[in-house]
């Protein structure tokens, strides 16, 4: 099987699904001329023309809004945002118009869409250009919120996405962009709202997703060392939540580390964890522990940012918090 980057993966997802419908057209700043501000999109505008790798003005609250347009009259636009920090500009488009559309309209207007761009901390980005966006939009009702760790997810969940009829959040980890993995030639589309039971293990479950993935196993390979086998899940899809495969695992292992790249009040760990005591309670053997990022703007500072963000050393010690080990 090829190994590519998560970049890679994500532009072969655009080119083929831009070559099987010609409803897909590609929207933002930078994504033409410039091959996207992350070079997602290298190519597209010299296969498919100005009119279907659209350039636009810094404005993302236009863009966007004419991308919810284009989507109710039978298109299918992929919006991105230059990152989704950014998409709070157009947080009313997302929100306010694509989400509520369908409901609003009495089922009248469909809004395939999907807004897509790189979400989280990379390196001394500073506060304004680190957050970790997921929890914001799986909020609200009438979206579906994606946040794929690997490059072969990556490729199979945004032609998932792009087929989709409704709106769909799709957040790339900013760090992610340069990871490789294997990503088959072959067509594959993976189901939006389906978990992923990355790494077996019978001790304790580590529930994850975006970003995060990648420090989850590695966290597993180190526990492996020392004779500790992990489950880690990864969610892959926020909104819809895949709770069944969380229920599978936490029954197997009865302790549960969730370790997410947000912050902790409001955030997606809280809202597994209110799944985990639900419907796990009889089968849990310690409480649940969340590890997530300091409760602080992101620092710009190298030192207290690494201090800030969830980190490998900090799922560790976790896990072995949850197994009663020192």
């Amino acid at each position: 099987m090829p190994v590519i980057t998560y970049r890679d993966a994500l532009g072969q997802a655009l080119r083929e699904e831009m070559q099987r419908d010609d409803r897909v057209f590609l929207m933002g700043e930078e994504v033409g001329v410039y091959n996207g501000a992350y070079k997602v999109s290298k190519g597209l505008l010299q296969e498919f023309g100005e009119m279907r790798v659209v350039d636009t003005p810094i404005t993302e609250l236009g863009f966007a809004g004419v991308g919810v347009g284009a989507a109710m009259v039978g298109l299918r636009p992929v919006i991105e945002f230059m990152t989704w920090n950014f998409a709070l500009l157009a947080i009313d488009q997302v929100v306010n118009a694509a989400a509520k559309m369908l409901y609003m309209s009495g089922g009248q207007y469909n809004v395939p869409i999907v807004f897509r761009g790189p979400n989280g901390a990379a390196l001394q980005l500073s506060a304004q250009h680190s957050q970790a966006w997921e929890s914001w939009l799986a909020y609200i009702p009438g979206l579906k919120v994606v946040t794929p760790g690997t490059p072969y997810d990556a490729k199979g969940l945004l032609k998932a996405a792009i087929r989709d009829d409704n709106p769909v959040c799709f957040l790339e980890g900013e760090m992610l962009y340069n990871t490789k993995g294997e990503v088959p030639e072959e067509e594959y589309v993976i189901p939006l709202g389906k978990a992923e039971l990355k790494r077996e293990g019978d001790h304790a479950t580590i529930v994850t997703n975006g970003k995060m993935v990648l420090v989850a196993m590695q966290a597993a390979d180190q526990l492996a060392k020392e004779g500790i086998r992990i489950d880690v899940v990864d969610l892959r899809t926020v909104r819809p939540m895949d709770v069944d495969a969380i229920r599978a695992s936490v029954t197997k292992t009865n302790r549960c580390v969730v370790l997410e790249e947000g912050w902790e009040y409001c955030g997606i760990g809280a809202q597994v964890v209110d799944y985990v005591q639900r419907d796990c309670f009889d089968q849990l053997d310690a409480p649940v522990i969340r590890v997530h990022q300091a409760d602080v703007p992101m620092p710009y500072a190298k030192t207290l940012e690494k201090s800030a963000k969830p980190d490998l050393a900090k799922a560790i010690a976790a896990v072995k918090k949850v197994m009663y080990i020192d």
